[in-house]
């Protein structure tokens, strides 16, 4: 009977072990899957959505064959390119200070009973009270991001108000890892130089993603045991 108490006590000890481990790995998640290039989300447009719709109507100019004789060639149509300069600077500064302060008391006579005072052996029952509450409380935060460069990026998708819709992607392959710069959103074809280009702070829904891959990049970034330490889930 001993032996197989301690078997089942062996094996409760172990599911509760497994059980913990399965809730660390949970709550802190696994390293996040890398980012790898040829995302669906950032690909440019398939090449078959660029052929243009054979016609035969004997006529000479032909719909999905455009021709410019006077203009220039920024992008206005699914398939073509613009370049987009990154000029992301952003800064943020907040800062808190709360001070409370509250004083009470309170006094208490003796009690009489018909022209004497009560005491209990002796002792009168007059009292009093004091209570002081003082709260100080401060805090502060300071960011600031800045982000330039350049990315070249797709066309997807025209929209019925005229919103061109572009994405993509750029890798750029280093000695000891990758860096991307990836990019998605809304323009107007008006906000385009006749340089074809654009500033950043020209797109609508923007979603701009810059990071890295590789020995340099794991090395800054902090491991799951520490992120589980650094959780809100951590109570102390």
């Amino acid at each position: 009977m001993t032996t197989v108490a301690t078997g089942r006590k062996r094996a409760r000890n172990s599911r509760r072990m497994s059980l913990l481990l399965l809730s660390l790995l949970s709550l802190v998640g696994c390293d996040v899957l890398p980012v790898k290039p040829d995302d669906p989300a950032y690909a440019p447009v398939s090449p078959d959505r660029l052929m243009p719709t054979s016609q035969v109507n004997g006529a000479i100019y032909q719909d999905g064959q455009m021709v410019q004789l006077f203009g220039d060639r920024r992008a206005q149509r699914v398939g073509d390119v613009v370049t987009i300069l990154l000029t992301e600077n952003t800064a943020s500064k907040k800062s808190a200070k709360t001070s409370t302060q509250k004083d009470e008391s309170a006094t208490i006579a003796n009690p009489s009973l018909f022209g004497h005072d009560v005491s209990i052996q002796g002792n009168d029952l007059s009292a009093s009270l004091d209570a002081k509450r003082k709260f100080d409380g401060e805090g502060s935060s300071d960011q600031s991001n800045s982000l330039s460069g350049s990315i070249t990026v797709t066309v997807v998708n025209v929209l019925p108000n005229g919103l061109l819709e572009v994405r993509g992607e750029k890798w750029i392959s280093l000695n000891r890892g990758d860096e991307y710069v990836r990019i998605r959103g809304l323009l107007r074809s008006e906000d385009i130089s006749t340089s074809n280009t654009i500033p950043s702070t020209k797109l609508a829904n923007a979603r701009i993603s810059y990071g890295g891959t590789g020995e340099v990049a794991d090395a800054s970034a902090m491991g799951w045991l520490a992120r589980f330490f650094n959780s809100p889930i951590w109570p102390f």
